[in-house]
Formats: C-alpha cells, structure tokens, sequence
C-alpha cells in the first residue's frame, strides 16, 4: 500500500512540477531559472509541515508517502538545479549561478524550518 502511495504522488507530482515551470517561464524573462527555484521552495516549505505534521502524530504513514515521499519528491528537483547552475556558469553567467547555487540552498534550508515550524504548530 506504501509503495502504491509513492507511485500516486509521484503521477501528481511531476506534472505539477512541469506545469509550475511553465507558469513561472511564462511570465518571467530572464536567464535565471526562477521556475526552479519556486518549485523548490515551495517543496522545502511543503516538506517541513508535512514532516512537523507526521511529528505530532497529524498524519499516517501512508499519506506521508503519498505527500512527503511521492508528491514532494517528484515535484522538487535537485538534478535541475544543479543542471541549471553549472548551465549558468557555462554561459558565463557567473553572478546568477552564484546566487541560484547560494539561494537555493539558504532559502530552501529556511523554507523547510518555516514549514516545519508551522507543521509543529498545527
């Protein structure tokens, strides 16, 4: 049933993950991968509270595989971030692969203290 849970997540969560990144491609110009990094945040943040749910008792196994294991891990991606910043450095876009590689990981950290901190509270 756990594995099941994954699977389901993961259906929803990857075409979740593409389709914020259009929307966020859509309406921002730039060479820097905001797309990425909003998916990522968000999965950070979303990770935390499902992770201080699951703490308290809130949640079951099986829906934080559904959610924590199956949707987060399918929608949060860390092989494109590290794609999309060494495709920076390669372009020459040195300050943005910088501040991508950097921001990623201090607002992510952040995110995910955040999420746990409501998580823990609810």
């Amino acid at each position: 049933m756990i594995v099941l849970a994954v699977a389901l997540g993961g259906f929803v969560g990857a075409p979740a993950r593409y389709l914020a990144d259009r929307y966020v491609a859509g309406r921002v110009a730039s060479d820097f991968p905001w797309g990425t990094f909003a998916i990522n945040l968000s999965g950070s943040l979303l990770l935390g509270v499902l992770t201080g749910l699951d703490l308290h008792g809130h949640i079951g196994p099986s829906v934080q595989a559904l959610l924590a294991t199956g949707f987060c891990g399918a929608y949060t991606t860390f092989s494109t971030w590290s794609f999309e910043t060494v495709r920076l450095f390669e372009e020459g876009d040195y300050v943005e692969a910088v501040t991508n590689a950097l921001a990623s990981l201090a607002l992510g950290l952040v995110a995910a203290g955040a999420g746990l901190a409501l998580g823990l509270a609810l």
